[in-house]
C-alpha cells in the first residue's frame, strides 16, 4: 500500500483502539510502584476510545474529517498524563495529515515528526525513558526508512519503537529499579501495532464492551450554561395533524419527518393515519406548518421563542455570577463532603484508580457560575488533563493549582479568601501546598525490589509521591513507620484519613498507637472513604 485514504486512516485508529483495549491490563501492570493503582493502559485506552467514538459521527470519511474527529475526540477523552500525551500525539499527526488530499509515506513521516514535537511541547519538563522517547524513536525511524510501502514503513518504525522501549530502563533509573519498561511507551507502541494490522488487512476482535467509569456513565447534567450562540434553532414548535387527507400515506408521513430533520432538530413525528403528533426545534415554524398542511389539518399549534427564554436565563445567570469558584477532584465520599463543607463549589469523582477526562473536568468547570475557577487535581496524574480542560471551557478563567494529593487540595481550598483577587488567592494557594507533607499506606500487588525494599506480594507499604518509605506485615505498624519518616520538629498535627476498606474502630486503634508513639503531636482522625489506600496522612 503506497497511499492511505480517509477510510483506511479511520480503520487504523479503530484498530489501534481495539489492540490497546486488549492489552490495557498488561500495560497497567507496568506501574513503577507495585501498588494497585496502575492505570496507564486504561487511561490511554479510554482516550483513544473517545477518538473512535467521535469517528463514528463522521459521514464521508474524508481525510480532513477523520483527522478533525480524531483530534477532537482524543482531546475530550484525554485521561491522566499518558492520555493527554496520547491525545497530543494524535493532534500532531492529524495536523499534518488533514492538509493532504492523499497520504503517502512522505506525508506520514512528516506527521510523525510533528507528533513528537507536539507531544514534547505538552510536558513542562520532558523526561527521556518515557513514551516521549518511544515517540521520538518512531519518528526518527520513519525519517531514515527507505520503505516504498506502508507495510514496510510500519515494520521499520515498530522495530525501532521496540528497541527504544527496551532501552527505557537505561534512561530512567526508577524503571530499572522496578524491573519494568515504560508503560506509556508500551501503550504508544501498541497503538502503532494496531495501525499496522489495519494496513495488513488484519481485523482485531474487540473486547466485549464495558461500562465506562462513573464520570462517563452519568447522564450529563443540564449545566447552568446559557449562551445565545449555543442555540442553533430558535423556535420550539409543536402541533397535531388531524383529519388526515385520504391521499396521505405512511410513507408521506415518513418523508415529512425527514424534511423536518433538514430544517431543525429534536424532531418527533409519531402517530398513524388518524392523527400525528409533531415536535421540532426550527428557525422556520412556517415551513413546518405549511408542509404539515399537505398531510391534513393542523391543530393545537404551540410555538415558543427559545431565544427570548435564553436571553432571560442569561440575564439571571449573569446576575448570579460570582467572581471566583473552586473545583476539586477526589475519590471517596468523606473527602467529597469535606471539600463541600469548606466551600468548594464542585467535586469530580476521580483519583488513582479512575482519572477523569479533560471533558469531565471541563463540564464540571462550566457548571460553576464564576468568572474564575480554581481547580485542584489532587493527583499528579490528573494535572495535565486539568490543564487541557482549559481548551474546552468558555467564559471562564481556569487556574489549575498543581495539588498532588487530597491533603494539599484541602489546604489550598482553606486558603481561599473571597475578599482577595484571583491572583492573590492563587499565590496563597501555591504557597500553602508547599507546606503539606503527605503519604499513603496501601499494599504491594507484585513482588519486586524498589527503593531499597525487597517486597513480596501483599506486603503493606507506605509511600509519598516519589518513593516507597516503609513496609510491614501490618497496617498499623506501617502507618507508624510512615509518620516517623515524615514528621519533623516543625510539625504539631497528624491528620489521618481512613479509606473505605478500614473500619472506624481500626482507625481509632491506629490513632491511639500514634498518640502514644508521638506524644508531642496531636492526632486528628477523618473519614476519607478513598479506594486503594488504607490511610492517607498529612502533617502540619
Amino acid at each position: 500500500m503506497k497511499t492511505i485514504n480517509g477510510v483506511m486512516l479511520s480503520k487504523m485508529i479503530t484498530n489501534a483502539s481495539k489492540l490497546l483495549d486488549i492489552h490495557r491490563d498488561k500495560i497497567d501492570a507496568l506501574n513503577v510502584f507495585p501498588v494497585p493503582d496502575g492505570d496507564t493502559g486504561t487511561n490511554m485506552s479510554l482516550t483513544v476510545k473517545s477518538a473512535v467514538k467521535e469517528l463514528k459521527t463522521v459521514k464521508s470519511n474524508t481525510i480532513s474529517e477523520v483527522c478533525e474527529a480524531t483530534t477532537k475526540g482524543a482531546l475530550r477523552g484525554a485521561r491522566g498524563n499518558s492520555g493527554v500525551i496520547t491525545s497530543q500525539v494524535f493532534r500532531g499527526i492529524c495536523s499534518v495529515l488533514s492538509k493532504a488530499q492523499e497520504i503517502d509515506i512522505k506525508v506520514f513521516v512528516k506527521s510523525l515528526k510533528t507528533a513528537t514535537e507536539v507531544a514534547y511541547g505538552a510536558v513542562s519538563k520532558p523526561k527521556e525513558g518515557t513514551m516521549l522517547s518511544v515517540c521520538k524513536a518512531i519518528s526518527e525511524a520513519g525519517s531514515s526508512s527507505k520503505a516504498k510501502c506502508f507495510e514496510d514503513l510500519f515494520s521499520d518504525i515498530i522495530k525501532k519503537g521496540e528497541e527504544a522501549l527496551a532501552f527505557t530502563p537505561e534512561q530512567l533509573p526508577v524503571l530499572k529499579k522496578a524491573g519494568v519498561v515504560d508503560s506509556g511507551g508500551m501503550g504508544l507502541l501498541t497503538i502503532f501495532k494496531g495501525m499496522h494490522k489495519a494496513i495488513l488487512g488484519e481485523e482485531i476482535e474487540a473486547l466485549e464492551e464495558e461500562v465506562e467509569p462513573q464520570a462517563e456513565e452519568k447522564e450529563r447534567e443540564h449545566a447552568e450554561i446559557f449562551s445565545l450562540g449555543a442555540i442553533e434553532f430558535g423556535y420550539c414548535t409543536e402541533f397535531f395533524i388531524i383529519n388526515i387527507k385520504k391521499k396521505t400515506t405512511v410513507a408521506a408521513i415518513d418523508r415529512f419527518r425527514e424534511y423536518l430533520m433538514t430544517i431543525g432538530d429534536s424532531v418527533i413525528v409519531v402517530g398513524d393515519l388518524d392523527f400525528v403528533k409533531v415536535h421540532v426545534h426550527t428557525n422556520n415554524p412556517g415551513r413546518a406548518l405549511s408542509h404539515a398542511l399537505e398531510l391534513g389539518e393542523v391543530d393545537r399549534v404551540k410555538i415558543e421563542n427559545m431565544l427570548e427564554q435564553n436571553r432571560e436565563l442569561v440575564k439571571k445567570y449573569e446576575a448570579e455570577r460570582k467572581e471566583m469558584g473552586m473545583l476539586a477532584i477526589c475519590s471517596g465520599k468523606g473527602f467529597e463532603e469535606m471539600f463541600k463543607d469548606i466551600g468548594v463549589d464542585g467535586v469530580v469523582e476521580g483519583g488513582q484508580t479512575m482519572n477523569p477526562s479533560a471533558s469531565d473536568i471541563a463540564d464540571a468547570i462550566m457548571r460553576i457560575n464564576a468568572k474564575n475557577v480554581f481547580v485542584f487535581p489532587n493527583n499528579k496524574n490528573i494535572t495535565l488533563a486539568a490543564e487541557q480542560s482549559k481548551q474546552l471551557v468558555e467564559n471562564r478563567n481556569v487556574h489549575v493549582i498543581p495539588t498532588k494529593n487530597v491533603p494539599q487540595g484541602i489546604l489550598a481550598a482553606l486558603e481561599f479568601n473571597p475578599e482577595e483577587s484571583p491572583s492573590v488567592n492563587k499565590i496563597n494557594m501555591l504557597h500553602a501546598i508547599d507546606n503539606v507533607v503527605a503519604g499513603q499506606v496501601t499494599y504491594a500487588v507484585r513482588s519486586s525490589k524498589t527503593d531499597g525494599f525487597s517486597l513480596s506480594k501483599g506486603d503493606i507499604i507506605a509511600l509519598n509521591d516519589k518513593k516507597i518509605l516503609a513496609k510491614s506485615k501490618t497496617i498499623a505498624d506501617c502507618v507508624k513507620q510512615l509518620i516517623s519518616k515524615l514528621a519533623t520538629d516543625s510539625h504539631s498535627v497528624i491528620n489521618i484519613y481512613y479509606g473505605e476498606d478500614v473500619t472506624e474502630d481500626d482507625a481509632n486503634s491506629v490513632c491511639e498507637i500514634l498518640a502514644e508513639a508521638f506524644p508531642s503531636l496531636d492526632v486528628e482522625l477523618f473519614y476519607g472513604g478513598q479506594a486503594v489506600y488504607y490511610y492517607i496522612v498529612s502533617l502540619e
